[in-house]
């Protein structure tokens, strides 16, 4: 069990050692506990005896994301869908509000399209085969931030591929499947 926290120990400082060197004169090394066979490691990373693990990767980090920039706030303007739901809604997410007429299943859609390396926002492939099918005039515009990301997505129905799309994010968009 030792032995197998000594190498993880080594290989993680290997790794920290690896990040570009910069100044570390902002941040300085405290003793967290009593010295080791290994050296002492203090609270930021700085390790004695085995050769210095640079601090400076903590400056590479983001800032902490403030409470107004966590939310999900997205702009919903419909134009021509024929079921009555035309306009502009507000729908804010994680929490919910706004005068969206569904919110809690709109954020429930975006949810369930969120993925790791998935933009539910994001337009049809260049390229792709779609049918040759015509779902209406409506339009319908998106924008704000999702996901911590910018969103500005145009949607139509104007062949197979848009119309999943929309139907995809129904009812974020007013479900027109009939």
């Amino acid at each position: 069990m030792l032995r197998r926290l000594v190498l993880t120990f080594a290989a993680s400082a290997a790794a920290l050692s690896a990040v570009p060197a910069a100044p570390a004169t902002a941040l300085p090394a405290t003793t967290v506990g009593p010295p080791t066979a290994l050296g002492s490691v203090s609270s930021l990373g700085s390790v004695s005896s085995l050769g210095s693990v640079s601090t400076s990767g903590l400056a590479l980090m983001p800032p902490p994301a403030r409470d107004e920039d966590s939310r999900d706030r997205l702009t919903v303007t419909v134009h021509d869908s024929g079921s009555g739901a035309d306009g502009t809604y507000e729908l804010r997410c994680h929490p919910d509000g706004g005068s969206h007429p569904d919110v809690s299943g709109a954020c429930g859609a975006l949810d369930r399209g969120t993925r790791w390396g998935k933009d539910p926002f994001a337009p049809v492939s260049p390229g792709t085969m779609c049918t040759m099918q015509y779902g209406g005039p409506a339009t319908a515009h998106v924008t704000g931030t999702w996901a911590g990301r910018p969103v500005d997505a145009r949607f139509d129905r104007g062949d197979g591929c848009q119309i999943s799309r929309w139907n995809a994010l129904a009812p974020l968009l007013p479900d027109l499947r009939s």
